[in-house]
Protein backbone atom coordinates (compact mmCIF):
# COMPACT_ATOMS: atom_id res chain seq x y z
CA UNK A 1 0.00 0.00 0.00
CA UNK A 2 1.25 3.30 -0.61
CA UNK A 3 0.83 6.28 1.76
CA UNK A 4 0.15 9.11 -1.15
CA UNK A 5 -2.17 6.82 -3.05
CA UNK A 6 -4.10 5.85 -0.48
CA UNK A 7 -4.21 9.85 0.58
CA UNK A 8 -2.08 10.17 3.77
CA UNK A 9 -0.04 13.10 4.25
CA UNK A 10 2.01 14.87 7.20
CA UNK A 11 0.08 17.43 9.42
CA UNK A 12 1.66 20.29 9.88
CA UNK A 13 3.02 20.27 13.46
CA UNK A 14 1.17 23.61 14.74
CA UNK A 15 -2.30 21.23 13.89
CA UNK A 16 -3.94 19.16 16.95
CA UNK A 17 -2.10 16.98 18.94
CA UNK A 18 -3.59 13.65 20.28
CA UNK A 19 -0.50 13.68 22.70
CA UNK A 20 3.48 13.92 22.23
CA UNK A 21 5.83 11.12 22.84
CA UNK A 22 9.50 11.92 24.39
CA UNK A 23 12.31 9.35 25.07
CA UNK A 24 13.86 8.81 28.09
CA UNK A 25 18.17 9.58 28.08
CA UNK A 26 20.86 6.46 28.17
CA UNK A 27 23.40 6.87 29.89
CA UNK A 28 25.75 4.86 28.47
CA UNK A 29 25.11 6.57 25.17
CA UNK A 30 25.27 10.28 26.38
CA UNK A 31 28.35 12.45 25.21
CA UNK A 32 28.96 13.40 28.98
CA UNK A 33 27.59 10.52 31.10
CA UNK A 34 28.84 12.54 34.24
CA UNK A 35 25.93 14.32 33.56
CA UNK A 36 23.37 12.16 33.51
CA UNK A 37 21.58 13.32 36.70
CA UNK A 38 21.33 16.97 35.59
CA UNK A 39 20.27 15.75 31.77
CA UNK A 40 17.56 13.93 33.18
CA UNK A 41 15.90 16.50 35.39
CA UNK A 42 15.85 18.79 32.03
CA UNK A 43 14.07 15.75 30.37
CA UNK A 44 11.68 16.15 33.77
CA UNK A 45 11.76 19.61 32.95
CA UNK A 46 10.65 19.03 29.17
CA UNK A 47 7.96 16.55 29.97
CA UNK A 48 6.50 18.74 32.86
CA UNK A 49 5.90 21.80 30.53
CA UNK A 50 4.48 19.59 27.93
CA UNK A 51 2.54 17.72 30.27
CA UNK A 52 0.79 21.28 31.05
CA UNK A 53 -0.80 21.28 27.47
CA UNK A 54 -1.15 17.97 26.36
CA UNK A 55 -0.85 14.21 27.52
CA UNK A 56 2.80 12.92 27.32
CA UNK A 57 3.55 9.56 26.79
CA UNK A 58 7.67 8.61 27.73
CA UNK A 59 9.66 5.81 25.92
CA UNK A 60 11.71 4.11 28.45
CA UNK A 61 14.05 0.92 29.14
CA UNK A 62 12.18 -1.52 31.65
CA UNK A 63 15.10 -0.83 34.15
CA UNK A 64 14.17 2.49 33.79
CA UNK A 65 10.36 2.72 33.94
CA UNK A 66 10.17 3.31 37.94
CA UNK A 67 12.69 5.88 38.60
CA UNK A 68 11.14 8.15 35.43
CA UNK A 69 7.18 6.97 37.12
CA UNK A 70 8.79 9.02 40.29
CA UNK A 71 10.29 12.08 38.53
CA UNK A 72 7.37 12.94 36.43
CA UNK A 73 4.62 10.44 36.39
CA UNK A 74 3.22 11.33 40.30
CA UNK A 75 2.39 13.74 42.41
CA UNK A 76 1.29 15.87 39.02
CA UNK A 77 -1.93 17.37 38.09
CA UNK A 78 -1.51 16.25 34.37
CA UNK A 79 -1.29 13.00 32.07
CA UNK A 80 2.02 11.33 31.57
CA UNK A 81 2.62 7.78 31.14
CA UNK A 82 5.35 5.34 30.55
CA UNK A 83 5.37 2.93 27.51
CA UNK A 84 8.22 0.36 27.70
CA UNK A 85 10.67 0.41 24.53
CA UNK A 86 14.46 -0.17 24.62
CA UNK A 87 16.32 1.86 22.62
CA UNK A 88 19.75 3.31 22.63
CA UNK A 89 19.43 6.95 22.61
CA UNK A 90 16.71 9.68 23.68
CA UNK A 91 16.25 11.76 20.01
CA UNK A 92 12.88 10.29 19.13
CA UNK A 93 12.40 13.10 16.80
CA UNK A 94 14.95 11.33 14.90
CA UNK A 95 14.48 7.69 15.21
CA UNK A 96 10.35 8.06 15.62
CA UNK A 97 7.99 7.29 13.46
CA UNK A 98 6.66 10.24 11.00
CA UNK A 99 3.05 9.76 11.58
CA UNK A 100 0.51 10.81 8.71
CA UNK A 101 -3.25 11.24 8.62
CA UNK A 102 -6.08 11.02 6.16
CA UNK A 103 -8.89 13.60 5.78
CA UNK A 104 -11.33 10.80 6.93
CA UNK A 105 -9.58 9.90 9.84
CA UNK A 106 -7.27 6.82 9.09
CA UNK A 107 -3.53 7.29 11.04
CA UNK A 108 -0.53 5.84 9.99
CA UNK A 109 3.31 6.12 10.79
CA UNK A 110 6.69 6.17 8.60
CA UNK A 111 9.30 4.05 9.77
CA UNK A 112 12.19 5.45 8.22
CA UNK A 113 15.75 3.88 8.36
CA UNK A 114 17.87 5.15 10.83
CA UNK A 115 21.94 4.80 10.80
CA UNK A 116 22.37 7.44 14.07
CA UNK A 117 23.56 10.48 12.02
CA UNK A 118 25.21 8.72 9.54
CA UNK A 119 26.86 6.56 11.91
CA UNK A 120 27.86 8.80 14.57
CA UNK A 121 27.27 6.59 17.71
CA UNK A 122 26.99 2.79 18.25
CA UNK A 123 25.43 0.94 18.54
CA UNK A 124 21.40 2.35 17.40
CA UNK A 125 19.74 -1.41 16.93
CA UNK A 126 17.36 -0.48 19.17
CA UNK A 127 17.04 2.94 17.97
CA UNK A 128 16.18 2.17 14.70
CA UNK A 129 13.40 -0.57 16.04
CA UNK A 130 11.97 1.93 17.90
CA UNK A 131 9.50 4.00 15.26
CA UNK A 132 7.47 0.52 14.28
CA UNK A 133 7.35 -0.67 17.60
CA UNK A 134 5.16 2.59 18.39
CA UNK A 135 3.54 2.38 15.60
CA UNK A 136 2.23 -1.14 17.17
CA UNK A 137 1.67 0.03 20.04
CA UNK A 138 -0.76 2.50 18.48
CA UNK A 139 -2.40 0.14 16.02
CA UNK A 140 -1.57 2.53 13.00
CA UNK A 141 -0.81 1.63 9.56
CA UNK A 142 3.09 1.19 8.89
CA UNK A 143 4.66 2.22 6.14
CA UNK A 144 8.48 1.16 5.61
CA UNK A 145 10.04 3.91 3.67
CA UNK A 146 13.44 2.82 1.89
CA UNK A 147 15.42 5.76 3.03
CA UNK A 148 17.61 6.61 5.74
CA UNK A 149 16.49 10.15 7.32
CA UNK A 150 15.68 12.14 10.68
CA UNK A 151 12.65 13.74 11.91
CA UNK A 152 14.05 16.64 12.77
CA UNK A 153 15.70 17.52 9.36
CA UNK A 154 11.98 17.90 7.57
CA UNK A 155 9.45 20.82 8.39
CA UNK A 156 6.25 20.27 6.45
CA UNK A 157 3.49 23.08 5.93
CA UNK A 158 0.60 20.73 5.52
CA UNK A 159 -0.10 22.12 1.87
CA UNK A 160 2.22 20.76 0.20
CA UNK A 161 5.89 22.16 0.77
CA UNK A 162 8.64 20.80 2.97
CA UNK A 163 11.81 22.72 3.74
CA UNK A 164 15.23 21.12 4.70
CA UNK A 165 18.67 20.94 3.94
CA UNK A 166 20.94 20.12 0.95
CA UNK A 167 24.11 19.66 3.89
CA UNK A 168 21.79 16.56 5.40
CA UNK A 169 19.38 14.81 3.25
CA UNK A 170 22.03 14.67 0.44
CA UNK A 171 24.92 13.73 2.40
CA UNK A 172 26.42 10.31 1.60
CA UNK A 173 26.46 8.98 5.38
CA UNK A 174 22.47 8.28 4.82
CA UNK A 175 22.21 7.17 1.16
CA UNK A 176 24.85 7.30 -1.07
CA UNK A 177 22.85 5.85 -3.62
CA UNK A 178 20.13 8.13 -3.90
CA UNK A 179 20.38 11.01 -5.70
CA UNK A 180 18.52 13.94 -4.88
CA UNK A 181 15.46 13.49 -7.75
CA UNK A 182 15.01 9.77 -5.88
CA UNK A 183 15.20 11.52 -2.34
CA UNK A 184 12.59 13.97 -3.78
CA UNK A 185 10.10 11.09 -4.90
CA UNK A 186 10.49 9.26 -2.03
CA UNK A 187 9.56 12.33 0.08
CA UNK A 188 6.58 12.74 -2.36
CA UNK A 189 5.48 9.03 -1.62
CA UNK A 190 5.88 8.90 1.62
CA UNK A 191 4.69 12.35 3.44
CA UNK A 192 2.61 13.41 0.21
CA UNK A 193 4.53 16.90 -0.86
CA UNK A 194 4.69 18.44 -3.91
CA UNK A 195 7.55 20.94 -3.79
CA UNK A 196 10.91 20.48 -1.27
CA UNK A 197 12.47 24.49 -0.71
CA UNK A 198 16.34 23.25 -0.21
CA UNK A 199 18.16 24.77 1.76
CA UNK A 200 21.96 24.99 1.76
CA UNK A 201 23.41 24.49 5.17
CA UNK A 202 22.29 23.96 8.43
CA UNK A 203 23.89 25.92 11.80
CA UNK A 204 28.07 25.85 11.94
CA UNK A 205 29.03 23.03 14.35
CA UNK A 206 25.72 21.19 14.26
CA UNK A 207 26.73 17.43 14.45
CA UNK A 208 23.43 16.30 13.10
CA UNK A 209 24.80 17.52 9.27
CA UNK A 210 22.76 20.28 9.23
CA UNK A 211 19.37 19.44 10.39
CA UNK A 212 15.87 22.06 9.59
CA UNK A 213 14.74 22.23 12.69
CA UNK A 214 17.84 24.47 14.10
CA UNK A 215 17.80 26.84 11.14
CA UNK A 216 14.47 27.24 9.86
CA UNK A 217 10.70 26.17 9.95
CA UNK A 218 7.45 26.69 8.77
CA UNK A 219 5.19 28.90 10.88
CA UNK A 220 2.29 28.80 8.79
CA UNK A 221 1.54 27.90 5.40
CA UNK A 222 3.69 30.48 2.60
CA UNK A 223 5.59 31.79 6.29
CA UNK A 224 8.82 30.76 7.53
CA UNK A 225 10.88 31.62 10.59
CA UNK A 226 14.32 31.50 10.54
CA UNK A 227 17.21 31.65 12.62
CA UNK A 228 19.65 34.78 11.54
CA UNK A 229 23.28 35.79 12.73
CA UNK A 230 23.79 39.02 11.93
CA UNK A 231 27.52 39.52 12.76
CA UNK A 232 29.98 38.65 9.61
CA UNK A 233 32.78 37.85 12.13
CA UNK A 234 30.19 34.62 13.13
CA UNK A 235 30.13 31.33 11.09
CA UNK A 236 26.55 31.69 10.75
CA UNK A 237 26.47 34.56 9.22
CA UNK A 238 27.62 33.13 5.64
CA UNK A 239 25.30 30.24 6.22
CA UNK A 240 22.35 32.40 6.94
CA UNK A 241 22.70 34.92 4.54
CA UNK A 242 22.96 32.12 1.49
CA UNK A 243 19.73 30.64 3.18
CA UNK A 244 17.56 33.97 3.23
CA UNK A 245 18.41 34.29 -0.35
CA UNK A 246 17.03 31.09 -1.62
CA UNK A 247 13.65 31.63 1.09
CA UNK A 248 13.53 35.16 -0.99
CA UNK A 249 14.44 33.36 -4.25
CA UNK A 250 11.72 30.30 -3.16
CA UNK A 251 8.12 29.38 -4.27
CA UNK A 252 5.63 27.10 -2.51
CA UNK A 253 3.91 23.92 -3.59
CA UNK A 254 0.71 26.22 -3.73
CA UNK A 255 2.66 29.12 -5.95
CA UNK A 256 3.17 31.78 -3.03
CA UNK A 257 6.27 33.52 -2.71
CA UNK A 258 7.31 33.18 1.39
CA UNK A 259 6.77 35.70 3.85
CA UNK A 260 10.26 35.65 6.54
CA UNK A 261 10.35 36.44 9.91
CA UNK A 262 13.45 36.64 11.19
CA UNK A 263 14.83 35.71 14.87
CA UNK A 264 18.10 37.07 16.25
CA UNK A 265 20.79 33.58 16.98
CA UNK A 266 22.12 33.79 21.01
CA UNK A 267 25.39 34.48 21.44
CA UNK A 268 27.96 31.44 20.90
CA UNK A 269 28.44 29.35 23.79
CA UNK A 270 31.00 26.95 23.97
CA UNK A 271 31.93 23.54 25.65
CA UNK A 272 35.46 21.68 25.27
CA UNK A 273 36.01 24.14 22.61
CA UNK A 274 33.13 22.87 20.62
CA UNK A 275 29.85 25.31 19.52
CA UNK A 276 26.78 24.09 21.13
CA UNK A 277 23.85 24.60 18.73
CA UNK A 278 21.63 26.79 20.50
CA UNK A 279 18.39 27.49 18.70
CA UNK A 280 15.56 29.06 19.45
CA UNK A 281 14.07 27.19 16.02
CA UNK A 282 14.37 24.17 18.44
CA UNK A 283 10.98 24.77 19.82
CA UNK A 284 8.14 22.66 20.01
CA UNK A 285 4.34 23.13 19.25
CA UNK A 286 1.84 21.53 21.79
CA UNK A 287 -1.88 22.21 21.64
CA UNK A 288 -2.78 25.84 22.75
CA UNK A 289 0.91 26.62 23.35
CA UNK A 290 4.74 26.72 22.29
CA UNK A 291 7.54 25.40 24.56
CA UNK A 292 10.94 27.18 24.13
CA UNK A 293 14.20 26.84 25.00
CA UNK A 294 15.94 29.72 26.36
CA UNK A 295 19.47 30.37 27.14
CA UNK A 296 19.69 32.50 29.83
CA UNK A 297 23.64 34.81 30.55
CA UNK A 298 24.47 36.52 27.43
CA UNK A 299 21.67 35.75 25.92
CA UNK A 300 18.84 36.94 27.70
CA UNK A 301 18.15 39.67 25.52
CA UNK A 302 18.06 37.22 22.33
CA UNK A 303 15.65 35.09 24.92
CA UNK A 304 13.43 37.85 25.27
CA UNK A 305 13.26 38.69 21.42
CA UNK A 306 12.56 35.62 20.70
CA UNK A 307 10.11 35.42 23.29
CA UNK A 308 8.42 38.53 21.86
CA UNK A 309 8.71 36.86 17.60
CA UNK A 310 6.86 34.25 18.79
CA UNK A 311 4.22 35.95 21.08
CA UNK A 312 3.71 38.10 18.36
CA UNK A 313 3.23 35.50 15.65
CA UNK A 314 0.82 33.23 18.48
CA UNK A 315 -1.12 35.09 20.29
CA UNK A 316 -3.27 32.57 20.62
CA UNK A 317 -0.41 30.32 22.34
CA UNK A 318 1.15 30.47 25.91
CA UNK A 319 4.92 30.55 25.02
CA UNK A 320 6.42 28.27 27.83
CA UNK A 321 10.20 28.87 28.24
CA UNK A 322 12.16 25.87 29.68
CA UNK A 323 16.54 25.78 30.24
CA UNK A 324 17.28 25.19 26.96
CA UNK A 325 21.14 25.01 28.05
CA UNK A 326 20.02 21.24 30.26
CA UNK A 327 20.28 19.37 27.50
CA UNK A 328 22.09 21.19 24.73
CA UNK A 329 24.97 19.72 25.37
CA UNK A 330 24.14 16.29 24.35
CA UNK A 331 23.73 18.28 20.98
CA UNK A 332 19.81 19.04 20.78
CA UNK A 333 16.73 20.34 22.30
CA UNK A 334 13.18 20.49 22.86
CA UNK A 335 11.43 19.69 18.86
CA UNK A 336 14.98 17.09 18.66
CA UNK A 337 13.49 15.04 21.81
CA UNK A 338 9.88 14.82 20.81
CA UNK A 339 7.65 13.21 18.84
CA UNK A 340 3.57 14.77 18.13
CA UNK A 341 1.12 11.94 17.59
CA UNK A 342 -1.60 14.22 15.51
CA UNK A 343 -5.10 14.39 16.43
CA UNK A 344 -7.33 12.39 13.57
CA UNK A 345 -10.66 12.49 15.82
Amino acid sequence: MDPRTEKFSMPAEWTSHECTFISWPIQSSMVYPETYADVCAAYAEIIIAMAEFEPVTVIVNGADEAAVRAQVGSGHNFAVDCLVIEHNDAWLRDNGPTFVTTADGKLAGVNWGFNAWGGKYTPWDLDDAVASQMIGHIGAIQFDAPLVMEGGSIHVDGEGTLLTTEECLLNVNRNPDLSREQIFELLKQYVNIEEVIWLKNGLSGDETDGHIDNIACFAAPGKVIMQVCYDPADDNYAITQENLQILRDAVDAQGRRLEIVEIEQPPAVYLEDSRLTLSYLNFYFVNGGIILPVFGGTAEETDRKAIEVLAGLYPDRRIRTINGMGVVGEGGNVHCTTQQLPSVR
